[in-house]
C-alpha cells in the first residue's frame, strides 16, 4: 500500500463510521497527512523476538536455529523481523545473571558492539552486519533491542562522537538513569551534541542492516526529547527501520506525539503468562482506542505463548496460559490489533502454539489493510462484545467471557453496529460456518475465553 491508497483506506474508514458504523473508529485513520515512516508500517509488525526464551543470553547459533524455523514455519504467514533482544553487546551475559557495570563492547565512539563470545561473526569490528545478511537472505528482515541513552563506560572514557565535535560527556545527562540496568546514561535529546549521538548510532545500526529497532526505558517515564531525537535520526539515516518503544505504559496523555514519532509503542509493562496480565491487557487496549491506524500501533507486547522463561521470569516452561486463555491472547492481539511478535522458543513448537500463530483468518484480521482498531461495543460485568471493521465491508467480532463460570452466553447485536438484520457468520477459531442470524447471535463462552467471528452481509 502506498501512500495515496493510506489516505484513501483512511478515507474509507472516516466513511464507514459516518454511514452508520459503531461509533470510535480510529481517530489516527482519519487524518489526513500522514508521517513518511508510516508506510513501513501500514499492518501491524509481525515476527520473533529472542527476549522471552533466552532472555540476555542469546547466541548467533540460537538466532539462526530460530531464523531459520521462522523461514520454513512463519514467514509465509507473514512473521518477517527476526529480533535480538537484551545485552547482545555485554560479554558476562553468556549464561545469564543480573546486569552489572562489567565492561561492554563498544567503538572507539562510544556505540555499542556484538560481544563477540555471543555472535563471533562480529569479530573485526563488523558488527551484526555478516548475521543480518543470513537473515536476509532468508527472506527475514534483522532487528536489535537497545537500552536508552549513551554507555556510561563511553562517558567515563569520554569518548569522542562520530562525525562530530562532541565528546560522550557533552551529550550524556548523568542525572537520568534507567531503574533496572545500569549500563547507561540518559541523552540529551534536545542538544546538539545529544542528536550527534543519536545520529551516530542509528549511522551503525542502518549500515549493519538492521531493520527493526525497539529501543527499552523509553516509554515509562515517556521521554520526549530523547524519542524526537531518535525520530530525526531515523528520518535522515535509518529510513528503512522500524521504530518500537519500550516499556509500558506509555502515557496515554502522550498518544498524539508517541503515534507521529514511533512506529508501535508498549501500553503496560511485560506481558507474561499471567491472567491477570491478559486480563488487564482488555481494558488497555479499550483506553487506546482511537490512538492507532497505520503505521502506528499501540503495542501489547510479545505473545507470552509456547516454551518461555530461559533466563528471564520463573525458569524454562511451557506457557502458564490455558488453551482457552491462549486464544483470548490471539483474539484480542488480533482485533485491537496489536504487533504480532512471538517471544518463545521456536524450534521444536508444539502444533497447538503454532495452529494459534497461523490461523489465517485471525490473522487477516489482524492485518487487515484498513487498519481500524476494534471497539469494545457492551460490557455487562465479565461479559463483553467487540467489533473491528474490515475492508470489503465484513466486521470482525469478538466476544469476551473474563469471569469464572464456563460457558456464559455472551451476545452481540447487529444494530449496534450498523448492520441489517440478517447476517453470515463465521467462526474464526473453530473454522465453521455458523450460518445466517436474524438481529443478534448469542454464543457460550469458556472461562477466561474468546469466540472470534467473521460478520457479514448476506450476498
Amino acid at each position: 500500500m502506498n501512500r495515496r491508497d493510506f489516505i484513501q483506506s483512511a478515507a474509507a474508514a472516516a466513511a464507514l463510521a459516518a454511514a452508520g458504523g459503531f461509533a470510535g473508529s480510529s481517530q489516527a485513520a482519519q487524518k489526513s497527512v500522514a508521517p513518511a515512516y508510516w508506510k513501513l508500517a501500514l499492518t501491524p509488525p509481525m515476527g520473533w523476538n529472542s527476549y522471552d526464551y533466552y532472555g540476555s543470553t542469546v547466541t548467533e547459533a540460537e538466532v539462526l536455529a530460530n531464523a531459520e524455523y521462522q523461514q520454513t514455519h512463519l514467514l509465509d504467514f507473514g512473521y518477517k523481523y527476526c529480533v535480538i533482544d537484551y545485552l547482545w553487546f555485554d560479554p558476562s551475559q553468556a549464561t545469564g545473571g543480573v546486569a552489572h557495570n562489567g565492561p561492554l563492547a563498544m567503538d572507539k565512539y562510544g556505540r555499542l558492539l556484538p560481544a563477540t563470545n555471543k555472535f563471533p561473526s562480529a569479530r573485526g569490528g563488523v558488527g551484526f552486519t555478516p548475521l543480518a545478511d543470513r537473515i536476509a537472505a532468508m527472506g527475514l528482515e534483522f532487528g536489535i533491542h537497545i537500552m536508552r541513552g549513551i554507555p556510561r563506560q563511553a562517558v567515563a572514557a569520554n569518548t569522542p562522537i562520530f562525525d562530530s565535535h562532541f565528546t560522550a560527556r557533552d551529550a550524556a545527562d548523568v542525572h537520568s538513569v534507567c531503574a533496572w540496568n545500569s549500563d547507561m546514561y540518559g541523552v540529551r535529546g534536545n542538544t546538539p551534541a545529544g542528536q550527534a549521538y543519536f545520529n551516530s548510532i542509528i549511522r551503525l545500526y542502518a549500515s549493519w542492516g538492521v531493520r527493526f529497532i525497539k529501543v527499552d526505558d523509553l516509554s515509562y517515564p515517556y521521554h520526549k526529547a530523547e524519542i524526537h531525537a531518535l525520530r530525526r535520526a531515523l528520518n535522515q539515516y535509518g529510513p528503512k527501520i522500524v521504530f518500537s518503544t519500550s516499556p509500558g505504559p506509555t502515557p496515554i496523555s502522550e498518544a498524539e506525539d508517541i503515534s507521529h514519532h514511533a512506529n508501535m509503542w508498549r501500553i503496560r509493562n511485560d506481558c507474561w503468562d499471567s491472567w491477570r496480565i491478559i486480563d488487564n491487557m482488555i481494558d488497555l487496549v479499550a483506553e487506546w482506542k482511537g490512538h492507532g491506524g497505520p503505521g502506528h500501533w499501540p503495542d501489547c507486547d510479545m505473545l507470552p505463548l509456547g516454551r518461555i522463561g530461559r533466563s528471564a521470569v520463573g525458569g524454562l516452561r511451557m506457557t502458564h496460559l490455558t488453551m482457552d486463555e491462549q486464544r483470548t491472547v490471539m483474539t484480542l492481539w488480533g482485533i485491537a490489533p496489536s504487533p504480532l511478535v512471538i517471544g518463545s522458543k521456536l524450534p521444536g513448537m508444539d502444533p497447538w502454539t503454532l495452529s494459534l500463530l497461523t490461523n489465517p483468518e485471525m490473522l487477516a484480521i489482524n492485518q487487515d489493510p484498513l487498519g481500524a482498531q476494534g471497539i469494545r461495543i457492551t460490557q455487562n460485568g465479565p461479559l463483553e462484545f467487540w467489533a473491528k471493521h474490515l475492508a470489503g465491508g465484513a466486521l470482525a467480532i469478538a466476544l469476551f467471557n473474563r469471569g469464572p463460570n464456563d460457558g456464559t452466553m455472551v451476545a452481540a447485536a447487529w444494530r449496534k453496529l450498523g448492520l441489517p438484520a440478517r447476517c453470515v457468520v463465521r467462526d474464526v477459531w473453530n473454522n465453521s460456518s455458523l450460518g445466517e442470524h436474524n438481529g443478534w447471535i448469542s454464543l457460550p463462552v469458556a472461562s477466561h475465553g474468546a469466540k472470534l467471528l467473521i460478520v457479514r452481509r448476506p450476498d
